[in-house]
């Protein structure tokens, strides 16, 4: 897809995501070539933009926005005014931190160099707290003209939170502001704060609710530790994808505040089904109960977390390097208690207070 300047620091992401989960080296090998040609764009994106990642469309017939929130009105200031390209959204430059990160580990397991990438995320991460860092909002929407701070409160921000290594303290304004009333609508964090100028409930990426969204966001609200907003997302998350018919969550949902109708509103031409979004549950709910592989051989448990209206979960044959691993998770008077019922193949299945790095 040529309108995404995100997918390609992803695929870097993902590749390490698949092997912390498979040991596959293998695909890692198959995929070398790809994955040098992706940490190469990224170079030379980085310094095509005085060290951020950003786009600016090269021609009429071409995407305005070229982030995952691509329509041609999402990315505006509070005032309404459309931010001018070159445009470097906050999410990108932690996917393209994490992506870069990701590259240089697994050319350490292939014996491959990959000082240059290692290099250019060190230099990215002071980037972002730099010219990204927002005392009230956490983190800016992104950089106009790839210098100027668009500072808009908007759901962008919850992915670094997710891939990227935010300060702590902006990681807690951020994970403050999504949380107030303009930006949570009671069943999820809105695209866009209702409070911008040009906010719409009923709005493609201006106010409307995407699962997605939602769940990188609790991804990285679980990451950065804030567990209790996790639990109240993770709840609103689930109440609301049992609201649709047969559970198929949509695309996307309006953005309607929640005391306004039992459910949520629905937003009249989502795709059901569609991929990221059926994902977004079985993420949520993994990303809840705390599971992340911690090494080749450990998959860690961290803080587990049940959902409101949950007592058990049972999860048979996770699969995780080479083994099978069921487990089970019980709500009790001391928090939620996990049991593990059965490990086919070399696996240890460790309990942490500290989410996996």
């Amino acid at each position: 897809y040529y309108g995404s300047v995100d997918a390609t620091p992803l695929f870097l992401a993902a590749a390490a995501e698949y092997f912390d989960w498979t040991g596959d080296r293998a695909c890692i090998a198959a995929l070398w070539p790809a994955l040098e040609a992706a940490a190469g764009w990224c170079l030379r994106e980085l310094e095509r933009y005085g060290g951020v990642i950003a786009y600016a469309r090269e021609s009429a017939a071409g995407l305005e926005n070229q982030g995952w929130k691509d329509s041609h009105d999402a990315i505006r200031w509070p005032d309404g005014r459309l931010a001018e390209p070159p445009i470097a959204l906050v999410e990108v430059q932690a996917y393209a931190l994490a992506g870069l990160r990701a590259f240089a580990r697994l050319a350490a397991l292939r014996g491959e160099p990959a000082a240059e990438a290692e290099a250019a995320a060190e230099r990215l991460a002071a980037i972002i707290e730099e010219r990204f860092g927002d005392d009230s909002l956490g983190y800016a929407l992104c950089l106009e003209r790839a210098r100027m701070p668009v500072p808009t409160p908007a759901s962008n921000a919850g992915h670094l939170l997710w891939l990227g290594e935010p300060q702590p303290a902006r990681a807690a304004a951020f994970a403050d502001r999504a949380f107030q009333s303009d930006l949570f609508s009671g069943w999820g964090v809105r695209t866009l704060a209702s409070s911008v100028a040009g906010y719409n409930p009923l709005g493609y990426h201006t106010g409307s609710v995407w699962p997605h969204d939602n769940a990188i966001l609790l991804a990285g609200l679980r990451r950065q530790g804030f567990d209790d907003l996790a639990r109240a997302l993770g709840d609103a998350f689930i109440e609301a994808a049992l609201a649709f018919p047969a559970g198929r969550i949509p695309e996307l949902y309006c953005g309607d505040p929640r005391e306004l109708r039992l459910v949520p509103t629905p937003y009249p031409v989502a795709s059901r089904p569609q991929a990221w979004s059926a994902a977004s549950l079985p993420f949520v709910l993994t990303t809840l109960l705390g599971i992340r592989p911690a090494g080749p051989k450990a998959l860690a448990i961290t803080r587990p977390v049940l959902p409101a209206m949950v007592e058990w979960v049972r999860l048979r044959n996770l699969r995780f390097g080479g083994a099978a691993i069921d487990l089970a998770f019980r709500r009790g008077a001391a928090g939620v208690a996990v049991e593990v019922e059965g490990v086919r193949g070399e696996a240890a299945v460790v309990l942490t207070d500290r989410w996996p790095r």
